[in-house]
């Protein structure tokens, strides 16, 4: 096949792909017997000369090599093959007992697929619920303040990704993201995904995508069980022995000699756990801020110009570094989506962003962040960080009136510093429901004069993002694990033997993308294993 960089389209041309590709090739459309897009991205650097940017691979009947030659286009090559494919039927156990993961979030989704299509018959182990009675559980906190702690937007079958935006945009090179693609499609995503350079796939489809995953993991001979907690971890010289998990008021010993542990960055009794077993972990940096909205209208106009409405709803991605080191960011940006409470414990106020696949709402938000550093806090705690987390939720759980309401602050009363009494255009998406209130009353001020300094600088990058009327509503603080749980080059804990700390939650991935791949990485050190 030959693979063509740089096909432009203008977003009002009509002209089909294939003529283009027949143009560019400089051959007539009967030679192409077939051509896939492998990749699609918007080029709007210059507002005024907007465009589509294509990949493809195209086959032709004939002379690939040749045309390849005359074109002298270093955009037009022989394509090459890059693919990776899950191993099938090769694990062969050495002690009878199948390995269990922890965590039904996308590393361990991934790594009990990997699991079972080796042949494994590996126990998926999730604390939280099904993705159907999660999303009821979800809902009845959302409405009406009823939280479970155990199903909610942290836990439950797919992991905090599933009420997201499903954004699956990755900083890693790695060939299993292909297949991690491919699988989601597999499972119902749209097939857009494997080409899109800011792929999604939205709340709305990930919901069936992580249940199909499910069940082709039962299919395969995995097993999958919810509303089942990890409570207790044993081993002996350095070696795992079994694990201890919880269901309903049941308390189940299982003996295990592979473990992967993809417990999600909010495990924080998990956590604890693992700290009172001496298992080996560090701090490590994260963020903490508010989710900004603003009308998804603006975000458009100021990515677009006049080409805003021939366009999808635009994303945006920033960054500033201040003079004293200290890094802000957007993160996890939702376009035409919803803040949505975010908690898992009691008492506490938690946001994060969510869009459905057409993302077609009003508001844009995304979440602005400030770096956190390990020295940021005193002692050795190796989870100061965590209870660092744990005390800014409480107090924003207060400061929102202590009923799950999240405190809000338009921009322009933010940078004031003042509390806000009333709103402009721009209306709260959060439910169930805001308190005006002044969110520096609770933000530490290394992080609320990091994200002062950020909306300024970010507007003039993105006009508009310092809008008076659009709004902060906090607080954001699981963007990220505050620990590492470490691991040696085998992907096993320092610690202990047979115990492999996986994911987002562990501290190796940042988004659903690479805590897929990571849970596939740590699958196949386990299958390595046993084929020895």
């Amino acid at each position: 096949m030959i693979n063509i960089c740089g096909i432009k389209v203008a977003p009002d041309k009509t002209a089909s792909l294939k003529t283009l590709i027949a143009k560019k090739l400089k051959t007539g459309e009967q030679h192409i017997k077939y051509f896939e897009i492998c990749k699609k991205a918007i080029d709007a650097r210059n507002k005024s000369n907007v465009f589509y940017v294509y990949n493809v691979n195209v086959c032709l009947d004939e002379g690939e090599e040749d045309i390849v030659k005359k074109s002298g286009d270093t955009g037009i090559k022989i394509a090459e093959e890059i693919n990776f494919d899950f191993v099938r039927n090769v694990y062969k156990s050495r002690d009878g007992y199948p390995p269990i993961v922890i965590g039904a979030g996308p590393a361990g989704l991934f790594a009990a697929l990997t699991l079972a299509y080796a042949g494994a018959n590996p126990v998926l182990i999730e604390r939280g619920s099904d993705v159907d009675k999660r999303t009821q559980d979800v809902q009845a906190f959302w409405t009406k303040a009823k939280l479970d702690t155990n199903s909610n937007v942290q836990f439950g079958e797919g992991g905090a990704g599933t009420f997201s935006d499903g954004k699956l945009t990755t900083g890693i090179k790695d060939l299993r993201c292909n297949a991690v693609l491919k699988t989601f499609v597999q499972c119902g995503a749209p097939e857009e995904i494997c080409y899109l350079a800011k792929p999604h796939i939205g709340t709305d489809n990930l919901r069936t995508v992580v249940r199909n995953m499910r069940q082709l993991i039962i299919q395969l001979g995995g097993t999958v069980r919810f509303d089942t907690q990890l409570t207790d971890i044993a081993f002996e010289d350095g070696t795992l022995k079994s694990v201890t998990v919880k269901h309903g008021d049941t308390f189940e010993k299982i003996t295990a000699s592979h473990v992967i542990l993809a417990i999600g960055h909010s495990a924080r009794d998990t956590f604890r756990m693992l700290k009172e077993k001496n298992i080996v972990m560090e701090r490590k940096p994260f963020s903490v801020g508010a989710r900004i909205e603003h009308r998804q209208t603006l975000i458009s106009k100021s990515q677009y110009g006049n080409f805003e409405s021939q366009l999808p709803p635009a994303d945006y991605k920033l960054n500033i570094r201040l003079p004293d080191g200290r890094a802000a960011y957007t993160f996890c940006m939702c376009p035409g989506g919803t803040v949505v409470a975010a908690s898992s414990q009691e008492n506490t106020v938690v946001t994060n962003g969510m869009s459905v696949y057409k993302r077609d709402g009003v508001n844009a938000n995304a979440a602005l962040l400030a770096e956190v550093y390990p020295s940021d806090f005193a002692g050795d705690d190796v989870l100061a960080g965590m209870l660092f987390q744990e005390d800014l939720e409480q107090k924003a759980f207060v400061l929102g009136g202590s009923s799950y309401k999240a405190p809000c602050q338009t921009v322009c009363d933010f940078l004031n510093n003042k509390p806000s009494s009333d709103l402009q255009d721009v209306v709260p998406s959060y439910m169930p429901g805001v308190t005006l209130t002044n969110l520096k009353d609770i933000l530490p001020p290394f992080v609320s004069s990091t994200m002062d300094a950020a909306i300024i600088q970010m507007d003039k990058k993105l006009h508009g993002f310092a809008y008076g009327g659009a709004v902060l509503t906090g607080v954001e603080t699981r963007s990220s694990s505050p620990v590492r749980i470490l691991r040696n080059e085998n992907l096993q804990s320092l610690s202990v033997k047979g115990l492999y700390p996986c994911g987002e939650g562990a501290g190796y991935a940042g988004g659903i993308m690479s805590a897929a791949v990571d849970g596939i990485r740590c699958a196949q050190k386990i299958i390595e294993e046993t084929v020895k």
